[in-house]
């Protein structure tokens, strides 16, 4: 048995046709040169950051490239860690020669709750790279500690030796 579709081609023609409008328009959006101050105004801007820990320490890096040392701040408030900052849009650079523009300016905040093990006292910040590494020293405290175990016959000897002495 066969079987035959029938071909709509005022269907199809108009999907396609709704698929280019939608392309149109998003580049329209995304790129409009009669208004070149929109495309260069800034954006909400947060710096990724990785945490890593181990038995002395947490360390936080944060990439930050492009951003003046002078700019961050990082601070403690309680169990809170701050690190605000801001990139800024280069100035010296001619503004109608950009065609686009997709690094991110502006200001932005992070926070972090810090556990009870960090020594608070302790802590420092560097910058190096365009990464800004925060070092969480943890209280002696909080470090592991080895415990020594004895083994039974041992336990057994001392009880010996104390019951002697006595």
């Amino acid at each position: 048995m066969t079987l035959t579709t029938r071909w709509e081609s005022l269907r199809e023609v108009s999907a396609m046709q709704d698929r280019i409008n939608r392309m149109n328009r998003f580049f329209r959006e995304s790129y409009r040169p009669e208004v070149p101050e929109e495309a260069l105004t800034t954006t909400s801007y947060a710096p990724p950051v990785d945490i890593y820990e181990d038995e002395h320490n947490i360390t936080l890096k944060l990439e930050v490239p492009g951003i003046d040392e002078k700019d961050i701040d990082v601070r403690i408030e309680n169990t809170t860690l701050t690190v605000h900052g801001e990139r800024k849009i280069e100035k010296d650079e001619k503004e109608e020669n950009f065609r686009r523009v997709e690094r991110q300016y502006g200001e932005f905040t992070r926070s972090f709750t810090l556990p009870s093990s960090v020594d608070l006292a302790q802590v420092s910040a560097h910058c190096d790279k365009g990464v800004l590494e925060i070092n969480l020293p943890k209280n002696a405290e909080a470090k592991p500690k080895q415990i020594k175990v004895s083994i039974g016959t041992d336990m057994a000897l001392e009880a010996k030796v104390h019951t002697k002495a006595a």
